[in-house]
């Protein structure tokens, strides 16, 4: 059987988990009768509920005698790390645009890692049935994209299809509106070139993902460079520099078959597969017949831009929620993610109690917190600090992003102010049709940190914002935080709406009656500058006095319920959010207010 190895590009929401939905039930992947989610591919809880793809999957399916194995890659550049190294399974790979978003900045980094490995695309203008399609403009933007990213001739030469994922239909022709798939399929059997791998040599593999399984322990996933390998045949792993880390057998392997793993008895080389029976092996480590001594070449990861501290939760309240509450757990926990996510670096802190957790952005760090928060554990989080850097003449330099957005033309004007003020600097402005305007920002990422929420609201929730990791550049000086004080409880007990009434006229409350809160706890935001220290558990003094007053119905304005990431996005330097299964909660890292006061005249005195 041939075969055919791909990836599949695309930016978030450009359609390409649905795409790949359609291709399994034209293949035959799927029965027709057979019940299957939609965007069968995104198998995570938390991908099925914000709609990205997150993990890198790969699949296969099987069209008139060519196999093909299909990899689904995250759009995110924040999960850029997966994306680099699935890029050095495939030989050829499908570039999803959409018909009317057009090439997008993340589409543009994964496009620049595929042609730099010398990848020709196939371009799909996806969602032809979009009332706003623009799609001459969008393919003009596409070779555009190529030419700046130096696509060689050949590259430049690219075919082009017109589909419609949802509905299941692709074709040459962009005024047609109908018909299957088949003209994708033909297409990629026809431009991608099988793997030219030399079956004949000793077995070599390079590890690009790793999982784990409660039952085969450590499944490393990846695709055969060279030779066969059969079920219990010793193997070795090597490291980059070519040192032997490992020995054992590969006790099983497996292929890809729909959504599956399918057992095989061998594999050979341009195959896909996944080897249990080593258990120290990991991502980019070469895994070989013992005859082999040299590693395969493995591709250089971008470094991690962005780092926070995850801590034991040490609030009055640690323990009641979660079942993983020791730093012995939080660390196996942090080691084993750091482990499978080469795009993050854990670091143990001196006293112990707390780690620096290091990755490629805002949503990569929250979505491993909500992971952890699901699976029992207990943290405190500190504020996102970008990581800094020297230059060759000793200067400091910090992380820039560019970043794209789309807003109604009635916005331009206060999304440009607001980025001037966080430091970033306009490098493109034109109307993208519609009403709409398409801005361009060149900006630090540490202007960027908890602007996205500030960024919908100012937009009524219709801008979109994207960004990806531009470059180290010059320290561009403070850039101011947050404006608000907060208000802070000064006791432990539960709220009680008498006391909250009063406070509702001092700013915006987080909390609601009956909730149980703690000294240091944030109960909302100050209307003022600066903090306030609150009782918001005072009760009204009973008497025997009937009351003629008004004031036994307090109504109260619903409080304002932040998510993790607003929650991260929202804190100060001096503050934390307590992670726990049932709650995120704001608080002081200091919750003694006489250690705040003490902390506050040393960094007056500095």
């Amino acid at each position: 059987m041939s075969l055919r190895n791909i990836a599949i590009i695309a930016h978030v929401d450009h359609g390409k988990t649905t795409l790949v939905d359609q291709l399994f039930r034209q293949s035959g992947t799927f029965r027709d009768n057979q019940r299957v989610e939609e965007r069968a591919m995104d198998s995570n809880d938390l991908e099925k509920e914000r709609g990205i793809t997150i993990l890198a999957k790969p699949t296969s399916v099987e069209w008139e005698g060519t196999r093909i194995n299909i990899v689904d890659t995250p759009g995110h550049a924040d999960f850029g790390g997966e994306v680099e190294r699935i890029l050095s399974m495939v030989d050829g790979v499908i570039l999803l645009v959409d018909s009317s978003e057009g090439a997008m900045p993340q589409t543009k980094f994964v496009t620049g890692k595929a042609l730099k490995l010398g990848l020709r695309p196939i371009v799909v203008v996806n969602k032809i049935d979009r009332p706003d399609e623009r799609i001459q403009e969008v393919l003009d933007e596409v070779f555009d994209l190529f030419v700046s990213l130096d696509a060689t001739d050949e590259q430049l030469d690219f075919p082009v299809l017109y589909a419609s994922g949802r509905n299941g239909y692709a074709n040459e022709n962009p005024d047609l509106r109908e018909g299957t798939l088949t003209p994708l399929f033909q297409k990629i059997v026809d431009h991608v070139p099988p793997p030219a791998l030399e079956v004949d040599a000793p077995f070599s593999f390079l590890v690009t993902l790793l999982d784990r399984d409660n039952f085969l322990g450590r499944i490393l996933t990846g695709r055969v460079q060279s030779g066969t390998v059969k079920v219990n045949q010793p193997i070795h792993a090597l490291d980059m520099d070519g040192k032997v880390i490992e020995t054992g057998r590969a006790s099983k392997i497996m292929t890809f078959q729909g959504l599956d793993r399918v057992p095989t008895e061998e594999a050979s080389a341009g195959d896909i597969i996944s080897i249990a029976g080593l258990t120290v092996a990991t991502v980019s480590n070469t895994i070989a017949d013992t005859s082999v001594t040299e590693a395969i070449q493995a591709q250089p990861i971008d470094p991690p831009t962005l780092s926070m501290r995850f801590a034991v939760n040490d609030s009055p309240m640690a323990g009641r929620e979660g079942t993983k509450v020791t730093s012995r757990m939080i660390r196996d926990r942090l080691e084993r993610e750091a482990e499978s996510n080469v795009a993050i670096k854990v670091t143990e802190s001196e006293d112990k109690d707390s780690f620096e957790v290091a990755g490629r952005g805002e949503l990569q760090l929250g979505v491993l917190i909500e992971t952890m928060r699901r699976e029992g554990f207990e943290l405190g989080i500190s504020r996102p600090r970008v990581l800094y850097r020297e230059d060759e003449n000793g200067n400091r330099t910090e992380p820039y992003e560019t970043v794209v957005i789309d807003v109604d033309d009635e916005h331009s004007g206060t999304v440009v102010e607001k980025m001037a003020l966080r430091k970033g600097e306009m490098t493109d402005m034109r109307p993208s049709g519609g009403g709409k305007t398409r801005i361009t920002f060149s900006a630090p990422s540490r202007g960027l940190i908890g602007y996205h929420g500030e960024f919908l609201s100012d937009t009524r929730g219709t801008g979109i914002m994207n960004r990806l990791f531009e470059k180290y550049g010059p320290y561009r000086g403070p850039i101011e935080g947050r404006k608000n004080g907060v208000l802070i409880s000064n006791g432990n007990g539960e709220a009680v709406a008498y006391a909250l009434g009063p406070l509702e006229e001092r700013g915006i409350l987080f909390v609601s009656p009956g909730e149980a809160l703690y000294e240091g706890m944030i109960i909302g935001e100050n209307a003022k500058p600066e903090d306030l220290e609150v009782n918001p558990m005072k009760s009204k003094q009973l008497t025997n006095f009937r009351s003629t007053g008004k004031d036994d119905a307090i109504r109260l304005t619903p409080p304002k319920i932040m998510t993790l990431e607003q929650a991260i996005a929202y804190i100060d330097d001096d503050e934390m959010v307590e992670v726990t299964p049932k709650n995120i909660r704001i608080r002081k890292a200091l919750l003694d207010p006489h250690e705040r006061k003490k902390a506050s005249r040393k960094k007056e005195a500095a």
